[in-house]
């Protein structure tokens, strides 16, 4: 029973450390564009690969 002295204070701790990071990151606009990421990932932009000159 003494080791929940210690855990729930951690536990505590933790719980706090984790909503101050889900805050943080709503406020520095982390969810502000969720598509925009997807559609980077599979646009093409690429530049069409240049074909080699015909060797004669």
């Amino acid at each position: 029973m003494e080791i929940l002295v210690i855990l729930v204070p951690l536990a505590l701790m933790l719980g706090l450390a984790g909503l101050a990071a889900f805050l943080w990151s709503l406020r520095s606009g982390q969810y502000d564009d969720l598509d925009g990421a997807a559609w980077r990932a599979i646009a093409d932009d690429d530049p069409p690969p240049r074909e080699a000159p015909a060797k004669r």
